[in-house]
């Protein structure tokens, strides 16, 4: 069950960091205005919150792991919103920090 929840937790932390950069892009690069740059800020901010509801106590660990799951999930963001098709190289690193993730988090250690 910890395991579970903390992968919602680093989904949700994706969503929220990922979505929060690309609204900034849209307010300032897309031109659509400071009200998006707005939206992504909050949206970064609670980024941080979520980070710091994962049940491992260690800010290294939980920071490292997540850039794996920032890595998988910008690809995926941008396979969904933007139109981007990744090749296979982008999947094979994607799946290369996936492993990372799961090894930096998940592996059995000496309590």
């Amino acid at each position: 069950m910890t395991a579970l929840r903390s992968i919602l937790l680093f989904v949700a932390a994706a969503g929220l960091e990922i979505g929060g950069a690309w609204l900034v892009w849209q307010g300032i690069r897309e031109h659509r205005g400071w009200v998006w740059v707005g939206f992504g800020v909050v949206a970064l901010g609670l980024y941080g919150a979520v980070a710091t509801l994962q049940p491992d106590a260690s800010f290294g660990r939980i920071l490292a792991a997540y850039g794996g799951v920032f890595v998988a999930g910008s690809l995926l963001w941008g396979m969904v919103v933007d139109g981007f098709r990744p090749d296979r190289w982008d999947v094979t690193g994607a799946l290369v920090c996936l492993v990372g993730v799961a090894i930096i988090m998940y592996a059995p250690r000496a309590a």
